[in-house]
């Protein structure tokens, strides 16, 4: 037995959330939305300064790299959310669209024709309900809440105060007219709360005959006619099921489940298909390649004649933040940063500072009180790829990122920790900075801080590539070779964007949309 719809959407994530309002908003044209999570109900999705204690629950994929050469051999963790509103259920709710020069790369570097800066600013701006930011860069009614955080350390603030009496300038907008300076992060937050593409775009549509939502369906393969989608086989609940459509099937499970999905399906490269007994339907050898992340690497301090976020999270708190949506409880952790250049025209740094001791993903407990200022690398230049494990679905795939195989990354890096290091001794913030927790001392050779990089590097869980536009799928996102197949999420980027890849990735679903209902931004 099995269902017709005019579209079938895989992953219910911050892309597929995306696609199952939009695309309902016609009465016409049924959309069945498939997740292989479940719902969106843990309490910690909703408080901000929660989201580090979803990872390695049943809300994560636990994916893990392979070794990684330039970490000494480390598998990197990498969480990626199993459930409604997908990573946007999960992530630090850091609202940062990118470069103005991403965007036109992708179009001139790219063969992105359609996705310059001014082409997807409408998209951004669609998408937006910015609660303090105005047009014309800015969006005030659409469904995605953006907001000050109602709540901000005082580390945050005086480590955006040191940063400016370092050399950079400030900013209250990174999303404004230059994305450069040292400031306060706006979040994906309503009145506090976590507000998440399940929220803004999901829930709003559920009422609608024309949706249908699939929670536990974990998709197996696309059905082919010849080279046309007509389906989706998937498990629920242990029980295979079928879903067909008359339109087309609209893979949005990321970086890693889409190009795993497409594999799976018979489209990839062809002896790698072949080794794993997989019948070849289209060979499509740029499929999983192209991955790339952004690398973070922090420097901690104790602190003195302060606080610790970890310290305040006590029942009392909980109370406040469930009554007024204020409190410590309301931070997002990562509250403060900058963009600036280490060595190029173009910022290539991000910095995400934290009120508390945060690394290793943050599942280490913190022994002491202190301050993390992290660099993030946001232009770089190593490549990797994703590989099937299996042909059974059910399996992780083979993740490499590749972290600093570009030798000119971990030289980036290096300069950039020396730069957290200097701002650590400007004032207001040096006063409440007791002093080195890691790495134990601040005298240190660059190869003493390459050391430190290669042991604490983690993700930023900004995974992009592995469908990009101009190799895999075309400008309008149909898969090369295939008919009535799209990829609409973050593994179509062909470059990450500079910046949290959050909103990107919703901006790439709103357009998307409009591709496939043959509208304009207008």
């Amino acid at each position: 037995m099995s269902e017709t719809f005019d579209y079938i959407v895989v992953g219910a994530g911050s892309a597929g959330c995306v696609l199952a309002n939009r695309l309902t908003e016609d009465p016409a044209r049924s959309v069945l939305l498939l997740e292989a999570g479940g719902e969106d109900d843990a309490d910690e999705m909703h408080i901000p300064a929660a989201f580090s204690s979803l990872f390695k629950t049943r809300h994560d994929w636990n994916y893990e790299t392979v070794e990684q050469k330039q970490l000494g051999g480390r598998r990197a963790y990498w969480p990626r959310a199993k459930v409604l509103g997908g990573c946007s259920s999960m992530n630090a709710m850091i609202y940062i669209r990118g470069n103005r020069a991403d965007y036109d790369g992708w179009r001139d570097k790219h063969g992105a024709a359609g996705w310059g800066y001014d082409d997807v600013l409408p998209y951004f701006v669609r998408s937006e309900h910015n609660t303090r930011l105005g047009g014309p860069l800015h969006g005030t009614d659409g469904p995605l809440y953006v907001e000050d955080r109602r709540f901000t350390h005082e580390l945050s603030q005086a480590w955006v105060d040191a940063a400016v009496a370092w050399g950079l300038k400030p900013t209250d907008d990174f999303n404004g007219a230059t994305q450069e300076g040292a400031g306060l992060y706006q979040v994906t937050c309503r009145g506090g709360r976590r507000w998440s593409t399940a929220d803004a775009y999901l829930r709003p549509a559920l009422d609608r005959p024309n949706l249908t939502v699939r929670t536990n369906a974990l998709a197996e393969r696309v059905l082919f006619e010849g080279t046309r989608a007509v389906g989706v086989a998937y498990r629920r609940h242990g029980t295979a099921e079928v879903a067909r459509t008359e339109g087309e099937v609209l893979l949005a499970g990321g970086a890693v489940n889409s190009p795993q999905l497409l594999m799976l399906s018979g489209i990839g490269p062809a002896e790698h298909l072949r080794e794993l007994g997989l019948e070849v339907l289209v060979h499509l050898p740029e499929v999983g390649e192209n991955l790339h992340d952004h690398p973070a690497a922090a420097i901690l301090w104790q602190t003195r004649d302060t606080t610790d976020l970890a310290d305040l999270a006590t029942p009392g708190a909980l109370l406040r933040w469930k009554l007024t949506g204020r409190g410590p409880l309301a931070s997002n952790v990562g509250e403060a940063g900058a963009f600036y250049q280490v060595r190029t025209d173009l910022p290539d740094m991000q910095v995400h500072v934290a009120p508390s001791i945060f690394y290793d993903n943050g599942l280490r407990e913190p022994s002491v009180s202190g301050f993390t200022a992290g660099a993030t690398l946001v232009a770089p230049l190593s490549r990797g790829r994703l590989r099937l494990r299996s042909a059974d679905p059910r399996w992780r795939p083979e993740i490499d990122p590749a972290y600093y195989a570009d030798p000119i990354d971990l030289e980036v890096m290096v300069a950039a920790l020396r730069h957290m290091i200097e701002i650590g001794t400007r004032a207001p913030l040096a006063r409440l900075l007791a002093g080195p927790h890691l790495p134990t001392t601040h005298t240190l050779s660059d190869e003493d801080l390459a050391e430190h990089v290669r042991a604490v590097t983690q993700t930023l869980y900004h995974p992009v590539g592995t469908c990009a536009i101009g190799t895999v799928v075309d400008p309008e996102l149909r898969v090369r070779g295939a008919e009535g197949l799209r990829v609409v999420d973050a593994s179509v980027m062909p470059v990450v964007p500079r910046g949290n890849t959050n909103a990107p990735t919703i901006m790439v679903a709103e357009r998307a949309a409009d591709l496939i209902r043959g509208r304009t931004s207008s």
